[in-house]
C-alpha cells in the first residue's frame, strides 16, 4: 500500500465549557470554518466493512482513509491517511479486486474518473462546521496536537484530539499526548463516540448502518450511538 501520514486520534462529546477549557490548557484557535464531505462506498459497503472510508472534502479533494497496523487497544483509532490520487486509485483497485490499468485504464485514471468502473457512489453527505485548535507543546521537536470541534448540519456534536505522525514507532508517543490532553479535557478513560459518519448512517440510511454492524468488532467501536439519540436534533 502507498504510504501516507498515520492519523492518530480520539473522539469525546463535547461540553458548552470544552473552548473555554481549551484556552486555558494553552491551546489556540486556528480558524472556524464549515465545509461538505461526501462519502463513496459500494452497494454493500465493501470499502467500509473493510475499515476504508473514501471522502470527497469540497474545496480539499479526496481522502482515503486505511486502516493502520494492529496496535494497543483503546477508546482511540489509528488510520493512513493517502490524499493523492494515484495512491488512492491503487488502493481503491487493490481493495475492490479490481484489475487496474488493463481495465479501460482504471488504474492510471483520477479518482472521480473510477467511480462508475468500480461500483461506488456517494452514500452520505453533510455539512460540518468546526472550530479548529492547535497546542504545540514545550520543545520546538514537541509533537503538536489538534482539537476539532465539529457539529453536523443534522445536529451531533463531536470532538478530536489528533495528532498526525509519519512512521508507526511516532504512534505510542502520540497516544500518550492525546490521552493526557484528553484527561485534561475532562473525558472519561473509556468514553468512545462514534464518527460523524456512522451517525449520518445511523439516521439516514439504517439499512447501510445495520450492514456494518455485521462487521465483526464495529458493534463494539459504535456502542455509543444508542445514547445518543436524545442529543441529535
Amino acid at each position: 500500500m502507498a504510504r501516507g501520514l498515520i492519523e492518530v486520534e480520539r473522539k469525546f462529546i463535547p461540553g458548552p465549557g470544552t473552548e473555554q477549557r481549551l484556552q486555558e490548557l494553552g491551546c489556540t484557535l486556528e480558524h472556524r470554518l464549515s465545509f461538505r464531505d461526501s462519502y463513496y462506498d459500494t452497494a454493500m459497503l465493501t470499502l467500509m466493512r473493510a475499515d476504508h472510508w473514501l471522502r470527497r472534502r469540497e474545496g480539499s479533494g479526496w481522502e482515503l482513509k486505511c486502516p493502520g497496523a494492529a496496535g494497543v487497544a483503546g477508546p482511540h483509532t489509528k488510520y493512513r491517511e493517502l490524499t493523492a490520487e494515484p495512491a488512492i486509485v491503487a488502493q481503491l483497485l487493490e481493495v475492490l479486486g479490481a484489475e487496474g490499468p488493463g481495465e479501460a485504464g482504471v488504474g492510471e485514471a483520477g479518482v472521480a474518473a473510477v467511480l462508475v468502473p468500480l461500483g461506488l457512489r456517494e452514500v452520505a453527505s453533510f455539512v460540518t462546521h468546526r472550530s479548529a485548535w492547535k497546542l504545540v507543546l514545550s520543545g520546538a521537536q514537541e509533537l503538536p496536537l489538534r482539537v476539532d470541534l465539529d457539529m453536523a448540519d443534522f445536529g451531533y456534536a463531536v470532538g478530536e484530539v489528533e495528532a498526525l505522525v509519519s512512521e508507526e514507532a511516532e504512534v505510542p508517543t502520540a497516544l500518550e499526548k492525546i490521552h493526557s490532553l484528553s484527561s485534561l479535557l475532562g473525558v472519561p478513560a473509556q468514553e468512545r463516540p462514534p464518527a460523524k459518519l456512522i451517525v449520518y448512517l445511523q439516521r439516514f440510511r439504517p439499512q447501510d448502518y445495520q450492514l456494518l454492524l455485521e462487521v465483526e468488532g464495529f458493534r463494539e467501536r459504535t456502542e455509543d450511538t444508542k445514547h445518543l439519540d436524545s442529543s441529535l436534533g
